[in-house]
């Protein structure tokens, strides 16, 4: 048991958040790229981001896994992003240090789905059962590419005003 839930429940309840925070990350992604200013949406990202990295550690650990790795780095980036706007308010070079770690935090998420999507679907993982094929190798690259190509497009266009600071 994970926090009073069976194993099986708390899996379940770790991937939905997972997905809710991707999905709320790619929209939070476009709306940098447009350079609109963070609202609920970037929140709810962050917030459910975090979560779903904390509960990661929530599983059973006997060795220090490139799933552990991840959640290291992931809990890393997430620490700079929640300060940068936070902490912050964007303001100065935090602005670019918000979209450059949001948007790392958002690519090791989707890492991690195109890693669990190449072992849990089973025509995925025929394709490439060691995850060193091919076509999971073009996978991880062509999400990587598209992770840098919006990054840049974001550290461009992301200029929302400064948060105001309460006195």
């Amino acid at each position: 048991m994970t926090l009073g839930l069976s194993f099986e429940t708390f899996v379940l309840l770790h991937v939905l958040i997972s997905i809710v925070a991707i999905v709320t990350g790619l929209i939070a992604l476009v709306a940098m790229i447009r350079g609109a200013a963070p609202d609920w949406v970037t929140h709810v990202f962050l917030w459910t981001t975090a979560l779903t990295t904390l509960t990661g550690f929530l599983f059973p650990i006997s060795v220090i896994t490139p799933a552990v790795a991840t959640g290291i780095v992931s809990t890393a980036v997430l620490a700079l992003a929640f300060a940068a706007i936070y902490a912050f308010n964007l303001a100065g070079p935090w602005r670019w240090i918000y979209v450059t770690t949001a948007i790392a935090a958002l690519y090791l998420n989707c890492f991690v789905f195109v890693v669990q999507s190449f072992q849990k679907i089973a025509e995925l993982a025929a394709l490439a059962p060691t995850q060193s094929e091919a076509p999971f190798v073009i996978a991880q690259t062509a999400l990587l590419a598209a992770f840098v190509w919006a990054g840049w497009r974001a550290v461009k266009r992301f200029h929302p005003p400064v948060l105001a600071v309460a006195a």
